[in-house]
């Protein structure tokens, strides 16, 4: 018997509490993975955004494949299913905050870090990576004793907060947006940005150096140029000096000024936005912009920034305006890369004979 992490984020972990909690469902990309689970394995139940242990649950068939939805609203994207039987289900109160000292210090990916870092976000990056045993059968014991003692972990308002779900009804389907509540301020002198910005240069080069040893072309906007392959020092990638692709001037100025590209012959495989500034809008709007003018465009998109501004990135993609382009919601096909996943991918001893689809192990959805 094995244990693997299941991901929920408020809005789901609420839609399959109301549910017979009888079906746990994951995206397409994951069935590789879903396929190496055994009937008898259990997932471990994390709840993002607030960082939460929430439940356990065993798996009590092979997997499946079904696009009718279960509990989320006219449009499921969590297809790869499981039939499952709850061993334990909390309510939010009650669910485990992974913060907790008496958790922090028992699980192997934490104990040894601070509370306040990012290095062991890694580990719940994504659903059915698996758990080692001794963590899955602390947890196991932790959820059984939670469950009798009944301890209560009360939310603040702000946790509170993430349990308010906006929607927007588009022609085709209701998609979940944000609604962010503008708190934070801009640096107010150009000194207090120039730390962040030589570190969005270093992220600029490491995307592009990756992209490099992958076999791709790449694209680096003209003003960000000298300081990226000054980052290289003695490595030499090729970057492009012209865009080899036939679009209107408006989209070719669009995207020109996305930080990163990387291109397999004339097409954009995937594209990069580096996010260093406290509003978070500037690329999420280039991006908003590239699937406004080219909806056909089919690119994988991606934005990067530290770990603590996962929220915030997340919270802008899912704004109102972003869920009624026409290719779809932002949300769908934009994607959230930290910084310590990138270097992490960078570590990475064979990029060279990689698909650039390892990416998808390091990125996570604003569900």
């Amino acid at each position: 018997m094995a244990y693997y992490l299941d991901l929920f984020s408020p809005e789901t972990f609420e839609a399959f509490s109301r549910s017979a909690q009888d079906v746990s469902g994951f995206r397409p990309r994951q069935e590789k993975t879903a396929s190496r689970i055994q009937i008898g394995d259990k997932l471990i139940c994390y709840m993002t955004k607030l960082s939460r242990w929430v439940g356990i649950l065993e798996v009590v068939s092979p997997y499946f494949k079904d696009d009718q939805p279960i509990f989320v609203a006219d449009d499921d994207p969590f297809v790869v299913r499981f039939r499952v039987k709850p061993v334990v289900w909390l309510d939010k109160e009650h669910a485990i905050p992974i913060r907790a000292d008496h958790v922090w210090q028992s699980l192997s990916f934490t104990k040894d870090h601070d509370k306040n870092s990012a290095i062991w976000t890694g580990r719940v990056r994504s659903s059915l990576t698996q758990i080692n045993q001794h963590d899955g059968q602390f947890l196991e014991t932790l959820f059984v004793e939670q469950l009798a003692k009944g301890l209560s972990y009360p939310l603040d308002e702000r946790e509170q907060q993430k349990f308010i779900t906006h929607t927007v009804r588009r022609l085709d389907k209701v998609v979940a947006v944000s609604v962010p509540q503008d708190t934070e301020s801009e640096p107010t002198h150009a000194t207090q940005a120039l730390p962040e910005t030589r570190e969005s240069i270093k992220m600029q080069a490491l995307l592009a150096g990756i992209g490099a040893k992958m076999g791709m072309r790449l694209w680096i906007p003209r003003n960000d140029r000298g300081g990226v392959m000054a980052e290289w020092k003695n490595e030499s990638f090729p970057i492009l000096d012209t865009l080899p692709l036939n679009y209107d001037e408006t989209t070719l100025k669009t995207i020109e000024q996305i930080d990163v590209l990387w291109l397999r012959g004339q097409a954009i495989v995937r594209a990069f936005e580096v996010e260093h500034t406290t509003s978070i809008y500037s690329g999420i709007l280039r991006m908003a912009d590239l699937l406004a003018l080219q909806p056909n465009m089919e690119i994988k998109l991606h934005i990067v920034a530290p770990y603590e501004r996962r929220e915030k990135v997340f919270q802008e993609i899912r704004r109102p305006v972003f869920s009624l382009l026409e290719k779809g919601s932002l949300s769908e096909s934009c994607t959230f890369i930290s910084y310590d996943s990138l270097r992490e991918l960078a570590k990475q001893k064979h990029l060279a004979h990689l698909s650039d689809s390892v990416l998808d192990e390091y990125a996570e959805d604003s569900e």
